[in-house]
């Protein structure tokens, strides 16, 4: 998880910046007589008193500091002109109106992707702690998109286990009914896939590490969508041809993201690049065919299409898990056959 520095002139002015940020960043303040000798992180968000002009030349100084593409983000009042333009002289990168909330911060500092961050639904559902963990972890993985730095390996993987003892113990109806409140449509599909993907792996009798690294795919799988404009990617309508066109573009997008991260399986990378491969050829990137396509990619690929099938978007219901499954039948030489067999009981549950 990245960590937020706070510069505030007093300690509640921190902590009402730091709630706002809770599960996505860490956070270290320090009020602005007591800066640290240590230069800023990444990420600095300053709250203070701009027309106290003490200290004010130290804090410059030390925000100048801050590393090549470090953001600050002053709090201003709003429609005050003259703090705005001092906020900018003293080091800001951007500034946002006080009191500090935190989907307007997110906005400043990971633009319109930040937004999907924001009145998360679940983050109260403390007793869903697969659904919780999985949401945390996605979290991460987009800001990790669109920051630029590499995704936490560990957290994904600690979120994969805590979603298998989920499904495990609740099964997949209780996580669909769950992850259906989540606001974000992407996040709402990412989740949905993990947990049909486990529930899949449950039906063909994985093993408990199997499992997780399905659910670690399912996880990340759509990682490069971070890198889709926000306009297309939560769009309350059906996409236009233009605009699927550039949603094709998310599984390379994530591929780019990863390729050179250290420590990620093969399999996951072929995962996210093609999850969207059919066994006939007709799929996108790389227009595989059977030949070429894994036991695992071939698992995604229905899972991700049966939870787009049933998931619920602002302008259609969720399809019910047998008119999907019907569906998926329809696609004939696209998807395993063999496979699509053993989907069938999942199919069967309640959907809606």
């Amino acid at each position: 998880m990245d960590q937020l520095s706070i510069v505030a002139d007093t300690a509640d002015d921190a902590s009402h910046i730091g709630r706002q940020v809770t599960g996505i960043f860490t956070t270290q303040s320090y009020l602005r007589d007591r800066l640290p000798k240590a230069k800023p992180g990444k990420y600095t968000i300053v709250d203070i008193d701009l027309a106290n002009k003490t200290h004010l030349s130290d804090l410059r100084q030390w925000l100048e500091r801050r590393p090549k593409g470090g953001k600050v983000i002053f709090a201003v009042e709003r429609g005050v002109r003259r703090e705005a333009v001092q906020a900018y002289a003293v080091g800001a990168t951007e500034v946002v109106d006080r009191p500090v909330e935190g989907k307007a911060l997110l906005l400043k500092l990971f633009g319109d992707i930040g937004s999907m961050f924001g009145d998360d639904a679940l983050a109260a559902m403390n007793s869903e702690d697969g659904v919780s963990k999985g949401g945390d972890a996605l979290r991460g993985i987009f800001l990790s998109a669109v920051s630029g730095v590499p995704v936490d390996l560990a957290t994904i993987d600690a979120a994969g286990q805590a979603v298998v003892a989920h499904i495990e113990q609740e099964g997949l109806v209780r996580w669909i009914d769950t992850v259906r409140h989540h606001h974000s449509q992407t996040y709402q599909h990412c989740l949905l896939v993990t947990g049909i993907a486990v529930t899949f792996g449950r039906q063909l009798g994985f093993s408990e590490t199997d499992k997780r690294k399905l659910a670690f795919a399912g996880l990340l799988h759509d990682i490069g969508k971070a890198k889709i404009p926000l306009a297309i990617l939560e769009k309350p309508a059906p996409l236009d041809a233009a605009e699927v066109e550039v949603m094709k573009q998310h599984p390379l997008l994530g591929y780019e993201t990863l390729q050179n991260m250290q420590g990620i399986d093969p399999d996951m990378l072929d995962m996210v690049v093609h999850h969207h491969e059919y066994l006939d050829g007709s799929g996108y990137p790389h227009a595989l065919d059977a030949r070429q396509l894994s036991d695992l990619v071939r698992m995604m690929t229905i899972a991700d299409v049966f939870g787009a099938l049933i998931e619920r978007r602002s302008y259609k219901e969720p399809m019910p898990g047998e008119q999907a499954y019907q569906i998926l039948e329809d696609m004939g030489p696209k998807l395993d056959k063999d496979l699509l067999r053993e989907f069938r009981p999942i199919s069967r549950v309640k959907t809606r």
